[in-house]
């Protein structure tokens, strides 16, 4: 069996009143009924972030992100607050845009204005360790092509300043506008990917490596390749699924690249950009560019296929049973964007959206 790399989950959530389903900025009261470890602020005070231990077994990692997000649910109770995963709400409100306290978050609103303003966004990003760098920027760029699937599977935030956006992933498309988010590369190695994170910084267009926002990034700190481009996920699940696919991603292109193969899959900067804006338009429930061909083939149908492709690193990884279950089960309920489109339907109330997804978010 190949060795398992240990995979890490940061996941962002949106605090919402249980009465008004508004957002509201308590996170920082919420904080302070929380350990400092595996809990953190974010830049908006109606942002919460967690942060999971690096664990091998996708099993494993369910059980943290659950644990998690059970601790979240136990420490807003009392104040009459929620924590939704998704990209955005359904509601908004005036009260939600609320800066945190500190240097960091008064750079950001005074360097990036309405950019940083807009930000009530929440992503979920996956860590897979690989030790080599300059194997694993390699690795990174033969991935990208078969990230915009991913994005699809996230895809959970239909609304924005209260409104359908008429995408599936609105988040995605506000967070392009940061000076740095986007494809990574291409580069050559390790080395070139770091003098370009410093001449970035030296630029002054951002502040420091942290600000480095590529869909797949290099820590700069662990030895890990972060994926950056899903929206949250309300339902934990889907969490696992994303994870499992993206290590058995990592994995195979990291096996290609020590054996010197070439790679399989689209590299062109402008139809890797154009597949991700047709995943966060149509979710899964609408074509997406097929990796090899930048084809439109439906979503299940191009995902079903993926997951074939995989299924020699997932076996031999001890994941293909729960990846492919997984994967079965997202692709027959559907994107969350859907199921919140579903939920709104039924009355016209933005309530009801809010209210799948905190039930979906407190699921175990």
């Amino acid at each position: 069996m190949t060795k398992k790399r240990p995979v890490g989950i940061e996941e962002e959530f949106l605090v919402v009143d249980l009465e008004t389903r508004r957002l509201t900025p308590l996170a920082e009261s919420m904080l302070e009924r929380l350990p400092d470890e595996g809990f953190s602020a974010e830049l908006q005070r109606s942002v919460v972030e967690t942060n999971s231990t690096p664990m091998e077994d996708l099993g494993d990692v369910r059980t943290e992100i659950v644990r998690l997000r059970q601790a979240l649910v136990s420490a807003g109770e009392p104040l009459g607050v929620g924590v939704i995963a998704s990209g955005t709400t359904p509601i908004t409100g005036i009260e939600g845009y609320t800066f945190t306290p500190g240097e960091r978050y008064e750079y950001l609103s005074e360097s990036y204005r309405f950019l940083a303003h807009e930000q009530l966004i929440c992503g979920a990003q996956v860590h897979v360790e690989i030790d080599d760098r300059d194997v694993a920027v390699l690795a990174a760029q033969r991935v990208e092509a078969w990230l915009p699937p991913l994005l699809a599977l996230s895809a959970s935030s239909p609304y924005w300043m209260d409104e359908d956006s008429g995408y599936a992933s609105s988040r995605a498309l506000t967070w392009q506008r940061w000076p740095t988010a986007g494809p990574l590369g291409p580069f050559a190695d390790a080395a070139e990917y770091d003098r370009t994170a410093e001449d970035l910084v030296a630029s002054g267009v951002i502040e420091d490596r942290g600000m480095v926002y590529f869909d797949l990034r290099l820590s700069a700190h662990v030895p890990t390749v972060e994926m950056r481009i899903c929206d949250s996920c309300p339902l934990a699940d889907d969490v696992v699924l994303l994870a499992g696919l993206f290590r058995a991603l990592m994995t195979r292109e990291t096996q290609a690249v020590e054996r010197g193969e070439p790679p399989v899959g689209e590299q062109r900067l402008a139809l890797l950009r154009a597949a991700n804006w047709r995943a966060a338009r149509d979710g899964l429930e609408g074509d997406l560019l097929s990796p090899v061909t930048s084809r439109p083939e439906p979503a299940p149908r191009l995902i079903t296929g993926m997951l074939e492709e995989l299924r020699p690193t997932l076996e031999e990884l001890g994941d293909w049973e729960i990846v492919s279950e997984l994967a079965d089960a997202a692709l027959r309920r559907g994107s969350s964007a859907s199921r919140q489109r579903g939920a709104y339907a039924v009355n016209g109330k933005s309530q009801d959206a809010v209210d799948l997804l905190l039930a979906e978010t407190r699921q175990r």
